[in-house]
């Protein structure tokens, strides 16, 4: 009875000229990596981020799904903001007429 040999048996390890080309692309693959994450470690790339976040924040509050404002939402903003203006000019007369 002639014994079959498995198909993993039968594999033959790597060349050395394949592990060289495999150890080059994850050398390649960790560089950019690196290059990536430096990137966005940079103040002005988190300044950037940050800006982005703040305008997407605000148009979602602004603005319906479909693109229309939300002027009930404006509204409470610009009285919100006034408010805030009023307070702090009444805060600035006291402390100049003392």
């Amino acid at each position: 009875m002639a014994e079959q040999k498995s198909p993993s048996v039968a594999q033959t390890s790597p060349s050395p000229d394949a592990i060289e080309a495999e150890i080059a692309v994850a050398r390649a693959h960790l560089a950019s990596t690196i290059d990536e994450l430096t990137l966005r470690t940079r103040p002005r790339e988190i300044l950037r981020r940050q800006k982005e976040s703040v305008k997407a924040k605000f148009v979602d509050a602004t603005h319906t799904p479909d693109g229309d404002l939300r002027v009930e939402r404006l509204g409470a903003l610009a009285a919100a903001g006034s408010a805030v203006l009023l307070v702090l000019a009444i805060l600035h007369r006291r402390h100049h007429s003392g």
